[in-house]
């Protein structure tokens, strides 16, 4: 292979790579962000740190580099709204010490060390992970609601929805991901 051809063939690999992963990469982004222009700003990060990487070197797992990618744009866009987030899904400490976990303290710690960005990175993971879980309608309400910062009267007109079934839905959502993330908080602090 001649030094010429050498960008020849990494630019036809992301053309390829574009046009295989492109459309479900974009749903993929779509199911967790508010509108459809926040979808093509991230797909297109995507998309640039992949043309990045590639003319670096050879990515062994494209699917999954790809997608961990987006999520980890998806996760970036969020965090904007990560202290009133905690509010809602995580139960300040109570009396009854099953209840009783305090990721808020974990992760708005300053300064930022290694170890801090390293658990708020696993927290966005694993909330999304338990997102994945939810029945759709759940999961959607949940997004626009605490990601999107969309209120419940904007929801309901979006999607012909009551209200108290919005909140309801919202409810179940926020009682499951207690449930993961309180797991996760014992396995941090049973290190």
């Amino acid at each position: 292979m001649t030094a010429a051809s050498m960008p020849q063939d990494k630019n036809s690999h992301i053309i390829q790579t574009i046009a295989s992963y492109g459309k479900s990469l974009l749903g993929f982004i779509r199911k967790r962000v508010k509108n459809d222009a926040d979808a093509e700003d991230i797909l297109q990060d995507v998309w640039y740190q992949f043309s990045n990487v590639v003319n670096a070197g050879p990515i062994e797992q494209t699917s999954a580099w790809l997608y961990r990618v987006a999520k980890n744009r998806i996760i970036d866009k969020h965090k904007k709204h990560s202290e009133t987030l905690l509010d809602d899904i995580l139960p300040a400490t109570g009396d009854d010490e099953e209840d009783n976990f305090d990721f808020q303290s974990i992760l708005l710690t300053e300064p930022k060390t290694p170890e801090t960005e390293y658990l708020r990175n696993l927290f966005w993971e694993q909330l999304f992970v338990a997102l994945d879980e939810l029945p759709e309608n759940q999961r959607q309400v949940f997004i626009w609601q605490e990601l999107d910062d969309m209120p419940f009267e904007e929801i309901a007109q979006k999607t012909g929805e009551n209200i108290n079934t919005l909140v309801s839905r919202k409810r179940y959502a926020v009682l499951h991901l207690r449930k993961r993330l309180k797991q996760l908080y014992k396995e941090i602090t049973e290190y």
